[in-house]
């Protein structure tokens, strides 16, 4: 899966703005990933590919709770 590590650099990019108490650019990015991330599982046909993307979705869900708490 080529698309995993710009995924995760993604997903890092938001975690570093949590960090930095920039609430507003992590959720701005959270759904820009969380597009980015809808649109690789509807091309995916690979049920393994599915699994591991489910888990970022599950990462992505976390995040945005924790954004948004």
């Amino acid at each position: 899966m080529e698309n995993k590590d710009s995924l995760i650099l993604e997903i890092q990019k938001i975690i570093d703005c949590m960090a930095s108490n920039q609430k507003e650019q992590a959720n701005q990015k959270l759904v820009e990933v969380s597009h980015i991330l809808d649109d690789i599982m509807d091309a995916t046909e690979n049920d393994e590919e599915l699994v591991e993307l489910h888990k970022y979705q599950m990462l992505l869900n976390h995040l945005n709770v924790k954004i948004n708490a």
